[in-house]
């Protein structure tokens, strides 16, 4: 039966959030289960996509990658595919009607990664974070108003700088990788390679100012999206806050970590926070 195969595309979608991010699959689980499963359905689309350029380095990324994008646009046409995640992932799309612009600006600025390694400009750089992470922030948006176009409009702006915002608190903590495995460089006018002080109290202070925005949007989601987003922001500001007060060259020697037992923490700050209203 149909029903059948989307239940175990959905699991697939489900299984890729919780292997490969234990922040993103705790925040996700304190979501409403009615929107829970859309959400793992987006992050195992934008995962695979990801994977292909980061890690596949033995296999032509290239060819992977088209092939990838042709069966996302196959899946969203026909309503159906035989890979699980792009399955689960059109089931969304068409529930909450999601532009077409969305997930193929994220493919644009995935397949950047291709081929692309350093950004230079501002410009550059801003049109790659709005495709890797602000469209991102909003396709979950999609799912967190239930599709309601005039709340969508309304937080869309908090929504894009929020993502911005993880996006470079990612970049920051992944700067050994970025630099020495994948020999990338994001931010624009700065030698990663010699990170410095100047620079790196730069970079926090443009993560600060998103952080700032998002936060105001947060205050305005609906009850069933506000915590489970609202801990997000909790584990990437402390994991911002650990950034801030480690060295430039220790966080270009190693990448910086959020204990569990802190996030266990950061849980029931976000619980509290939400239950009396002081988001």
């Amino acid at each position: 039966m149909k029903s059948l195969f989307d239940t175990v595309s959905r699991d697939c979608s489900k299984l890729v959030t919780n292997s490969y991010s234990t922040s993103f699959s705790i925040a996700t689980k304190l979501l409403a289960p009615s929107i829970r499963q859309d959400i793992y359905n987006i992050y195992g689309f934008v995962r695979f996509a990801d994977e292909i350029v980061d890690t596949f380095h033995e296999y032509d990324k290239s060819k992977l990658f088209k092939s990838f994008q042709t069966e996302m646009y196959e899946a969203i046409s026909q309503r159906i595919s035989l890979n699980p995640i792009l399955n689960s992932f059109q089931e969304t799309v068409h529930k909450y009607n999601i532009d077409a612009h969305l997930y193929e600006s994220f493919m644009d600025s995935m397949e950047k990664d291709l081929h692309k390694s350093i950004y230079l400009t501002q410009e550059e750089y801003e049109a790659y974070i709005y495709g890797s992470a602000d469209v991102v922030g909003l396709m979950c948006l999609k799912v967190f108003v239930n599709g309601d176009e005039e709340a969508y409009e309304s937080l869309k702006d908090d929504a894009m700088r929020l993502g911005s915002a993880f996006q470079k608190v990612n970049f920051l903590r992944d700067l050994k990788a970025d630099c020495e495995e994948l020999e990338r460089s994001y931010f624009p006018n700065a030698d990663l390679n010699c990170l410095d002080e100047e620079t790196k109290s730069s970079i926090i202070a443009e993560i600060d100012a998103d952080f700032k925005a998002g936060l105001r949007g947060i205050g305005k989601l609906p009850v069933e999206a506000k915590l489970g987003v609202y801990t997000a922001y909790i584990y990437y500001s402390k994991l911002l806050q650990k950034l801030k007060n480690t060295p430039s060259l220790e966080i270009k020697s190693k990448r910086i970590r959020v204990p569990n037992y802190q996030k266990a923490s950061l849980l029931a700050k976000s619980y509290i926070s939400c239950r009396f209203n002081l988001v």
